[in-house]
Parts: C-alpha cells; sequence; structure tokens
C-alpha cells in the first residue's frame, strides 16, 4: 500500500469513527437546524469536508500553482500582493454631461477604471427623439446619439491613462468606433486606449433582450471587431462574454459557467471560421461573471471557471500562447439578491459578494450600491460601495496571499463539482449543434427559467431565507432613502442637443458615409472601418445601426413555453 493511500485508509476510518460517535451523539442533543443543507444552486452540502472529498493524487494537474496552467489559483504568479484589482463603478445616467460629473467624482475618490452604463435606446441602436425610444431616453444609463456625446462623455479624462468598460452589446460596434474617435481627439492613438466592451450577443439571446439583428450579422460584427482590434487597438478586450446576466435571469451557479464558456466557444468557432489564427485574438477575450451571496460556493465557481476555460482552449482550440487559455474577468455584485425592503441590510450582502469575488481572483471589481433595488444610485451610495472594495483590499488581510481558499476540502470539492457539472452542460450543448442551436431550440432559456422559478418556490414558502423579506421584516419598515430620479427634461435636453448637432454637420459626409456601410455591409469586409468613418460625420447611433438594419433585418424572439 502506497503512502498515499495509507493515509486515505487513515482518513476513512477515523472519518467513519467521528460520524459513528461525535456527530450522532451530538445529534440526538441538539439535532439540525433543517433537513436538507444546500448552496445557492440546490446543491447538497455534507456536514463535513475531508481529505476523502477531494483528488489530491492531480494536484498539479487540478490546483497547480498561480499564474500557471490551468490557473485555478489565478491567473497571475503575485495576484494581488502585486496589484489590486481594478476597482470600477458602473455608472451613467441622464446626459453626457452629467454621466462625466459622476466619473469625475468617482475618480477623485479613488475608482481605478470607468464602467459606463448606457441607456436602453442607445443598448438597441435607437436615437434619443425616435418613437421608440421615448420615456426611456437616460433612464437607465447615459444617452448617447452621436459623437458630440461622446466627447462630452470623456471631458477631462486621460483616455491613455483610465481603462474603460462599456456595457454595450448589440451597438458595441459604434459605440466603440465612437471611444476611439473620441481619443483620437485627445491626441491619443488607438494602440495606446485600455478598456473592454461587452460585445455579447448570444447572452442578450438567451437572457437580457437588448439585442438588434439576427445572430449570423451580429456574429459577423463581434468577428469584425476581434480583427480590427488584433491589429489596430492591442490593448483592447473585444468581448467580456457575460455570465452575470444569465446569472441574473435565475441561472445557478454551474450553469452561469457551462452556458458562458458555451457562448465563449461559439464566439472564438465563429472568429476561426472567419480566417483567424485563435492565438492573435483569444488573449483580448474576457469574461463577466456575477458575485453572488453563497461565498464558497462563488469562490469554487471563479476557479471552476478558470480551469475549465484553459482546458478548452488548449485541448479543444489547439491555442499555443498561454494568455490564450487565461479566463480573465470583471465581476459584479449580484444586483437580483438585493432587496426593496429594508435597504440598509444591502451593504451587508454586497461585502459578503466582493469578499468572494476578490477572493476567487477577479480582475476587476464593481459593487452594486444600496438603494438599487429601488433607482439608479446616489452618490452617496456608490461612495459606500467603492468603499466597500477599499476596507477589503486594504484592511481585510485576504489580499496578502494568494488564493487563501486553496486546499480547502470543502471548497476543492465545490469546484470539482462546478466543473463537472459545467462540462455536462458543454457537451449537451455540443451535441446539439452548439450554442446558437440550442438557444433557438430554447433549451438555454428553460433551464434557467426552471432554476429560476425553483428558487424563487423554495423564497416563498420560506425554505430559503431572505433576511427582511421573508423572515426578519420590521413593524415599521425602514424609511425609504433618499432616490436619485431622472425627469422628462432630460429627453428634451437630449433631442435638443441632437437636432444642433445634425443642423452643424455636414449632411453630405454622414450621407456618404452611411452610404458606403450600407454597401460594405452587404459584401464579406470587415465593417468597422466603414463605422468608424460614418462616427467622425457625426452619424448617429440610430442613423448607423438602421443602415445595418436594412441589410440585415432584426431578430424576432422565439416564445419559449
Amino acid at each position: 500500500m502506497s503512502e498515499t493511500d495509507e493515509l486515505k485508509s487513515k482518513v476513512q476510518l477515523a472519518f467513519k469513527s467521528w460520524l459513528e460517535n461525535s456527530y450522532k451523539k451530538s445529534l440526538q442533543k441538539n439535532p439540525e437546524r433543517q433537513k436538507e443543507f444546500t448552496t445557492v444552486s440546490f446543491t447538497p452540502v455534507k456536514a463535513l469536508y475531508t481529505h476523502l472529498d477531494t483528488d489530491e493524487k492531480r494536484y498539479i494537474e487540478k490546483i497547480g500553482f498561480p499564474g500557471e496552467y490551468p490557473y485555478t489559483r489565478g491567473i497571475q504568479p503575485t495576484m494581488y500582493r502585486g496589484k489590486l484589482w481594478t476597482m470600477r463603478q458602473y455608472a451613467g445616467f441622464g446626459t453626457a454631461k452629467e454621466s462625466n460629473q459622476r466619473y469625475r467624482y468617482l475618480l477623485s475618490q479613488g475608482t481605478s477604471g470607468l464602467s459606463v452604463a448606457f441607456d436602453l435606446p442607445t443598448q438597441i441602436g435607437y436615437d434619443s427623439d425616435d418613437p421608440l425610444a421615448y420615456g426611456e431616453v437616460g433612464k437607465v444609463g447615459v444617452a448617447i446619439d452621436t459623437l458630440a456625446d461622446m466627447e462630452l462623455l470623456f471631458d477631462q479624462i486621460p483616455l491613455d491613462k483610465i481603462s474603460t468598460s462599456m456595457t454595450i452589446n448589440a451597438s458595441a460596434s459604434v459605440l466603440l468606433a465612437m471611444y476611439i474617435a473620441v481619443a483620437e481627439k485627445q491626441g491619443v492613438s488607438k494602440d495606446k486606449i485600455s478598456g473592454t466592451i461587452q460585445n455579447d450577443i448570444l447572452k442578450e439571446y438567451i437572457a437580457r433582450g437588448t439585442y438588434i439583428y439576427p445572430p449570423k450579422p451580429s456574429m459577423k460584427l463581434i468577428t469584425n471587431i476581434f480583427e480590427y482590434c488584433a491589429k489596430e487597438v492591442p490593448k483592447w478586450n473585444t468581448i467580456s462574454i457575460s455570465g452575470y446576466h444569465i446569472r441574473e435571469a435565475g441561472s445557478t451557479a454551474a450553469q452561469e459557467v457551462g452556458f458562458t464558456l458555451a457562448n465563449g466557444i461559439a464566439y472564438v468557432e465563429a472568429a476561426i471560421n472567419a480566417g483567424l489564427n485563435v492565438d492573435n485574438f483569444a488573449g483580448q477575450i474576457s469574461f463577466f461573471f456575477n458575485s453572488h451571496n453563497d461565498l464558497l460556493e462563488e469562490v469554487a465557481k471563479f476557479r471552476a471557471a478558470r480551469r475549465l476555460w484553459a482546458r478548452i482552449m488548449k485541448e479543444r482550440f489547439r491555442a499555443k500562447d498561454m494568455r490564450s487559455m487565461m479566463l480573465r474577468f470583471h465581476s459584479q455584485t449580484a444586483g437580483s439578491t438585493l432587496t426593496a425592503q429594508q435597504v440598509d441590510n444591502n451593504i451587508a450582502r454586497v461585502t459578503i459578494q466582493t469578499l468572494a469575488a476578490v477572493l476567487g481572483g477577479t480582475q476587476s471589481l464593481h459593487t452594486n450600491s444600496k438603494d438599487e433595488a429601488l433607482a439608479l444610485p446616489t452618490e452617496q451610495s456608490v461612495r459606500t460601495a467603492l468603499r466597500t472594495q477599499q476596507i477589503i483590499a486594504y484592511e481585510s488581510g485576504v489580499t496578502s496571499t494568494v488564493d487563501p481558499l486553496a486546499g480547502s476540502y470543502y471548497v476543492e470539492a465545490m469546484t470539482d463539482q462546478i466543473e463537472r457539472e459545467a462540462e455536462e452542460y458543454i457537451n449537451t450543448i455540443d451535441s446539439m449543434g452548439g450554442m446558437i442551436t440550442a438557444i433557438e431550440n430554447g433549451f438555454v432559456q428553460a433551464e434557467i427559467q426552471k432554476a429560476s422559478y425553483d428558487f424563487e418556490k423554495e423564497v416563498e414558502q420560506g425554505k430559503r431565507i431572505i433576511v427582511g423579506l421573508n423572515k426578519f421584516q420590521s413593524a415599521d419598515e425602514d424609511e425609504v432613502p433618499e432616490l436619485l430620479k431622472i425627469n422628462m427634461e432630460v429627453q428634451e435636453e437630449q433631442i435638443k442637443f441632437l437636432n444642433k448637432i445634425r443642423k452643424e454637420r455636414d449632411q453630405r459626409n454622414v450621407d456618404k458615409a452611411l452610404n458606403d456601410l450600407k454597401k460594405a455591409a452587404s459584401t464579406d469586409e470587415n465593417l468597422i472601418p466603414y463605422i468608424i468613418d460614418a462616427v467622425k460625420s457625426y452619424a448617429s447611433v440610430g442613423e448607423i445601426c438602421n443602415t445595418m438594419r436594412t441589410v440585415f433585418g432584426e431578430y424576432k424572439e422565439k416564445v419559449i413555453i
């Protein structure tokens, strides 16, 4: 018997003795609080995890060391001992001028990167004066109609020194073009700017709904961005493949990983089919995950996602560059967990979620504000959310060592389990013919809907406790705090500014740029240079997107019953 097998045998005997004696005797005196303990994702949790629950023989292969394949313990050898994660605060509301003031405030308070929220019309390619935009201008993000708005948005913000993340998908090519144009106006060449566009259209079909075009032309735009940025904007993350919205829609942790990485596989395949070499673009791919309430499950989720993606890139796509195998991710605390009741409780929830993201090795993080279940956050609540990150970074001690929870029997067992379950989903999707087919068949949506329904049923039945919501309510609930409100004057102001730009621009240049774009959209040409030309002529988001609508058409959602 080997030394390892001998140790395993000893642990088995000792564990059996503990179970039969100490544990069962204790249960007779103090029964457990509930019949079954599970994670937020319904995974059963045992009373105790031991050496028996891990596969220590495969330590190097499965856990390894930080900065080395399979990156379970982090993508950098030093992680936060060398550099802290980028502290972003997702912000944007009203007009570009108002949002610029918020960004400059956040930077003065220690934010190390910007994260831009766009209003719904901008997200789905409509101008502020479009009838379909009525009542939504500036409400859930900043309104951007033309390059003039983008110039105001980043006024006095040096784009060669600040990294910017933009939560934009269907119209991502247009907003990236605007960002490039603003940088050039500041005297910053496009090879010097850094940041991320979300640019993840597949999760829009699955969970969010801000799509414009059908899948095929949408994938063309995405691969066009991959190709263009690989050559021209090398520091830019060309996509942030998002599990966040999948989780917000009600998925489990394993579904979040499985469906997100399956989307990633679809993007990589599309780029390779378009003639790109995997190592020329994969290093610019990033991910975006939710950081939920179940702290240890979330840490395991992040570790499992890194390991699984590294293996997919190495074994399935034969990537050679180690950067192509690194899963780099932004995280955001879980908006769906915030309650309108007893809003101060949300500070505690966000703290747990922040800790999970940090212990899980995030590269950048946004912390939600306590009042976001009610409205866009106020300046004061945003500051508290940012301070949460800073306290964990500088006071908690968890940043002093790399992957501090590695070796925890529970965390390692949960990491293995999430990886297995996520891989099963990927294999199922492969057997259907890939992610686009799985979406069109409604498989992914149905799986998320079932998980969401099961969770809500447990909450309604009192099996899942939400403090202040279904237990520990106060007779006199907290007063509603002062909220940030966006009124209709914002829409009027934005339309007035849009009309001003239309009068001042050279319409012949606009018409030519849009006509050139329309012709190119019917070919295999890369559309990004044409979109940049249109943006520089001060063509609007709506005009550019409508030009492509005439060629690509619009996507109609399939109803899932």
